[in-house]
């Protein structure tokens, strides 16, 4: 074989070998260009990229793409030899490229050319003008190509095989992208010449100018091309990281979509978030509350430090987003925060009607206002403007030392119960409601927002000069950054921890622990409380080896309305504790109080906590209102005071949401006959109020709501289930005797646990928060008035005694503002809630969604799909079993005339949808 740059073709060309089927590989090897047998990948690749008259990344990609068929030219057995020696030319007939008779047929199997052949494939053509003569000849453009080469699928019959039309792709259309003449400017022009495929056939050479460019471009030494390849794959390399880099810094929610979710490099990305909707107009609906009293409830903290970080610290950082020229914004912004699901807040209420009216407050308070509570307590501040729900703690005192500490930021009462719904641009807010929020989006991405703090370049520096000055010296720096990576190793080793116990332990029937997905609006507060006090506290006051007291959060219940709830003998779904502070003073120490749990530092230290007890109280109050049986006028009868629950906003949100009066009053009497027994009469009615569920409770009444054992409501039983089923195991030198429960509070059942040590968990919690709040009134010198005002001597802290696990029926007064429906937060609507069980839908979106006036709650649809941001409620995995916690069954409607009572169905079939409207009319009015 020659130089192709130095030498000139061969004539008459060089034989080659019948096994060499392929006309212009057989024209290469006729004009010298390559060897007839065994030829070197980077030879034939570039030999033919040459020919090509490609330039640039057009001719890599002719290089690439040539290597590729070469590679498999001989037999898939044989691609590491031909990666290794190169591509054996003859030896490709019946390799994977022939097509054995199905395609052209104009070389025959012993190396012989069949004119007929030739003048066949010249009938699908016409007569083109030579661009270099003028003259006309016979050609085919890519059209007719096509044309002919689909008439030899078609000639080939049953013996054409499914890739073959693939392989063609890489022939006459590669001949004619070549050979081809003409198309300059009308590419659908180009056609090779029939003449050109005569001479190429038989005389196995080429046009003049296809030689000139293969004779002008000489082949690159191995070294150089190997050069080359390397700069290339530097340059690829680099494109790959600024492509990431960019993707990432513009794109993270694709960018994480698209990777394994359980994997390290998702974990580095933060969470999709919805995108913020526009807001035209906002509204707090009027809920018996002042404004300042809203507003307080809104940011009191209740003594928590649920962020791992002080309070200054938290405003300096930035959002883990990636920039490459602009910086990320900081995670307290409110636009960002309520893209978790938060509601903005302004940061004062002395302010003017303008802003005050942007945040929703204004237009509600143009009618008289009710008096203030708050104004007697404790001011609550949001001067730097964070939405419902944050708060800033002052004062901290570390409750193993004594010393003083940095202001810390926690989430308050108001960031789990305060609800708003979203209607055409239009945001309608109340108190008590259940949040929309996503607590554990928010918790990956602080955790995230430290670490590329203390990692991405740059960032550490804007965050000390935010936390310390720009004048901070050097030291200073170090001290806080060694602080801050402290916390995030912390926040690292415990998720690590974590991950290890739970793949370890087995739930209640025996399956795999595994966390479900809480979503928007959901919490697994009972087993995160669980997991704070008996195992993240302990660790987090240096006693080690508790971490086996934890417990996956797999039983999330949608947040609980909290309006009138103050007068129910039991709050929670699962009625399980009767005692007001237990139950608020348990609610803060698994929202991240400080508490004291070492041995370590004087005894007197134990227990020592950063609970606000009496601002848990001032909230209680608030939310309680005076006594209904001791109203002022007795002629008009008991009502609630404290918090309202919200009215439907008819008035402010158009004639969708106007309410039906004849509809109403058929569902009055629908609610009677279905509703009524468990969940009582409305409480707007004398019945309400002389129900016999009202109990005496020292000078006035609480209301024992109906509860329904689980067996017979059949709705999820994760919730009712944790505190029975779950065991927790507790340092001896915590001395917490669970039978001290039975001696305090006089309970009629007992309540001493089998081990000093072990327990269960209900006794195991009800007894810890007992001691703290026992503690921080001895520390706070409480006087014995304020005490006995404070505990509700009334109220027990006794286990309940019914029997078995059970649900609570509360009264329907706001049901409307509480989609999604059930305890767990699995029914969209109201409407699917009164269809049978098994027609309700089993997975939809939740997040920044519309509500629906009309099914009173989410409209959902059949094989929706999530937008960016939003969670996926799940009834079932991909294994097609049911997803702890997950269940949307029970609490059916659907038995029909005649049949027995049977578990999981609470009434009988509506007769149609009219009469499910008439009754969710009826609802709406409560």
């Amino acid at each position: 074989m020659h130089d192709p740059a130095s030498k000139p073709p061969l004539a008459p060309s060089i034989q080659v070998s019948p096994d060499n089927p392929c006309p212009f590989l057989r024209g290469l090897v006729g004009e010298g260009f390559v060897d007839g047998g065994t030829v070197p990948l980077n030879t034939l690749s570039q030999t033919i990229a040459n020919a090509s008259g490609e330039t640039g990344l057009k001719k890599t990609s002719a290089r690439i793409q040539t290597r590729g068929v070469a590679m498999i030219a001989n037999g898939f057995s044989h691609i590491l030899k031909s990666w290794w020696s190169g591509a054996q030319l003859d030896a490709l007939r019946n390799g994977p490229l022939d097509k054995h008779g199905a395609g052209s047929r104009i070389l025959g199997i012993d190396g012989k050319v069949n004119e007929e052949e030739i003048a066949r494939l010249a009938s699908f053509g016409r007569s083109y003008n030579d661009p270099n003569t003028g003259m006309s000849e016979t050609g085919l453009n890519a059209a007719e190509i096509k044309t002919f080469m689909q008439d030899n699928l078609k000639r080939a019959g049953s013996t054409a095989r499914w890739y073959y039309p693939l392989l063609m792709k890489f022939e006459w259309p590669i001949l004619l992208k070549i050979m081809g003449k003409g198309g300059k400017d009308k590419p659908e022009d180009r056609y090779l010449s029939v003449d050109d495929v005569r001479t190429l056939f038989n005389e196995r050479s080429f046009p003049d100018r296809i030689n000139q460019r293969i004779v002008s471009q000489p082949l690159l030494s191995t070294c150089a091309l190997r050069f080359r390849w390397a700069l290339g794959l530097a340059a690829g390399a680099l494109a790959v990281v600024l492509a990431v880099l960019v993707a990432v810094a513009e794109f993270p929610n694709q960018v994480r979509a698209m990777l394994p979710q359980e994997g390290i490099l998702a974990q580095l990305l933060p969470p999709p978030l919805p995108t913020l909707p526009q807001t035209n107009a906002a509204y707090w609906l009027e809920q018996n509350w002042s404004l300042k009293d809203r507003h307080w409830f809104h940011h009191a903290s209740q003594g928590t430090a649920t962020f791992p970080v002080p309070y200054e610290w938290f405003m300096a950082l930035e959002q883990p987003r990636l920039r490459l020229v602009s910086q990320p914004g900081m995670l307290k912004d409110s636009a960002y925060l309520e893209r978790f699901g938060f509601i903005p807040s302004p940061k004062s209420i002395n302010t003017d009607t303008a802003t005050l009216r942007q945040f929703g407050y204004a237009n509600v308070y143009e009618t008289t206002q009710v008096g203030d509570w708050s104004t007697r307590w404790t001011p609550a501040e949001n001067v730097d403007g964070l939405p419902v729900g944050f708060a800033r703690m002052t004062g901290v005192v570390d409750p193993a030392t004594g010393r003083r500490e940095e202001d810390k930021i926690g989430l308050t009462c108001a960031a789990c119960h305060t609800g708003h719904i979203q209607y055409q641009g239009i945001d309608v807010r109340f108190d008590g409601g259940p949040a929309m929020t996503d607590l554990k989006k928010l918790e990956l991405v602080t955790g995230l927002s430290i670490a590329y703090t203390v990692y991405v370049p740059f960032r550490f520096d804007r965050f000390a000069d935010r936390v310390l000055g720009r004048e901070a010296s050097k030291a200073d720096r170090k001290a806080l950054k060694q602080k801050l990576t402290a916390t995030m190793d912390f926040l690292l080793d415990w998720q690590t921890r974590y991950n290890d116990t739970i793949k370890h332990k087995k739930t209640w029937d025996d399956r795999r622990q595994k966390d479900t997905e809480e979503g928007f609006g959901r919490l697994d507060a009972l087993n995160r409380i669980g997991n704070q006090v008996f195992a993240q506290d302990l660790a987090l006051s240096g006693v080690k080896g508790f971490e086996k007291n934890l417990h996956a959060q797999d039983a999330p219940v949608s947040y609980p309305a909290i309006w009138t709830v103050p007068w129910f003998k039991f709050a929670q779904y699962d009625a399980s504790i009767e005692q007001p502070l237990i139950r608020n003073a348990g609610e803060a120490l698994g929202v991240t109080a400080l508490l004291n749990l070492s041995d370590a530092y004087p005894e007197q230290r134990l227990w020592s906590s950063s609970v606000d007890i009496r601002t848990l109280g001032w909230i209680e109050d608030m939310l309680r209102g005076p006594d209904p049986f001791k109203a002022p006028d007795p002629a008009k009868g008991p009502k609630f005071g404290g918090l309202l629950s919200p009215k439907w906003p008819s008035q402010i949100l158009g004639d969708a949401w106007r309410i039906d009066q004849t509809k109403v009053e058929n569902g009055r009497k629908i609610y009677a006959e279905m509703c009524s027994g468990c969940h009582l009469p409305t409480i707007d009615t004398p019945a309400f109020w002389s129900s016999r569920h009202w109990e005496p409770s020292g000078d006035s009444k609480v209301l024992n709501a109906v509860t329904i054992p689980l067996k017979e409501i059949k709705t999820d039983p994760e919730q009712s289930l944790v505190l029975g089923k779950r065991v927790v195991d507790v340092p001896a030198f915590l001395k917490v005797n669970t039978s001290d429960l039975q001696k305090w509070w006089q309970c009629d059942i007992p309540t001493a646990s089998t081990s000093p040590t072990e327990m269960v968990y209900a006794l195991g919690l009800m007894t810890v928060v007992d001691l703290v709040a026992q503690k921080w009134m001895t520390d706070q010198n409480v006087p014995d008035a304020e005490r006995a005002k404070l505990w509700n001597m009334a109220r027990k802290n006794c286990l309940n005694p019914a029997p078995d696990p059970r649900y609570r029926a509360r009264p329907l007064n706001g049901i409307w503002a509480t989609a999604p429906y059930l305890h767990n937060g699995s029914v969209p609507s109201l409407y699917w809630l009164l269809k049978p069980q098994n027609e309700r839908p089993q997975k939809f979106c939740m997040g920044r969604r519309d509500y629906d006036p009309v099914t009173v709650g989410f409209a959902v649809t059949n094989d929706e799909r999530c937008k960016t941001g939003e969670t996926q409620f799940l009834m079932t995995g991909s294994d097609g079993r049911l997803i702890q916690g997950n269940s949307v069954l029970g609490h059916s409607f659907e038995r029909k005339e005649g049949e027995p009572k049977r578990d999981g169905v609470i009434g009988r079939i509506f007769k149609d949808d009219n009469e499910r409207y008439d009754l969710i009319e009826y609802l709406k009015t409560l």
